[in-house]
């Protein structure tokens, strides 16, 4: 599965807004010189994810955009859904009669690729803005690397008080 720059952006905007905002309302300036992101490629997606009802704008002096749900309420799953951005892991149009292999019939691993997307969109799904801002995502990957990075400490010698 390839997630484009339009999910990743707004994304990450959306985090910097709930690691940001703290009830005042943020700019899309400041996410962008925070992010690296192009001021009107924000503009866009802002548009896309206002009308999803996933933030609001506030204009006028002190202006900007605020979370619609909060951080708890808003799901990683909603955003890319919001952006218009696909979760697809197969080459088959959903809902299709046809499949993707070039005499129209499903490929192999077509059932692999489909529970691939939909396990990914279950993940999405079971993450919110709030758990991306505490870092609540490390998971089994995050006990590994905290595995390796104290197997990498230096061991001291037992000392001979402890024999």
């Amino acid at each position: 599965m390839r997630l484009s720059t339009k999910g990743r952006y707004a994304v990450m905007a959306m985090v910097d807004i709930a690691k940001h905002a703290e009830g005042t309302p943020i700019t899309l300036a400041e996410i962008a010189e925070r992010q690296l992101i192009s001021l009107s490629y924000l503009e866009q997606l802002f548009a896309k994810l206002r009308s999803a009802g996933l933030v609001k704008s506030v204009r006028g002096p002190g202006g900007g955009y605020l979370l619609a749900r909060g951080a708890e309420g808003t799901r990683i799953s909603d955003i890319i859904i919001a952006v218009d951005e696909p979760i697809r892991t197969t080459r088959c149009t959903p809902g299709a009669p046809m499949g993707c292999s070039g005499n129209k019939s499903r490929c192999l691993t077509h059932d692999l690729w489909e529970e691939l997307g939909n396990q990914i969109r279950l993940y999405l799904s079971s993450v919110t803005l709030a758990d991306v801002v505490a870092n609540r995502l490390l998971g089994h990957s995050g006990v590994l690397h905290r595995e390796r990075a104290d197997e990498e400490q230096p061991v001291s010698a037992p000392s001979l008080a402890a024999q």
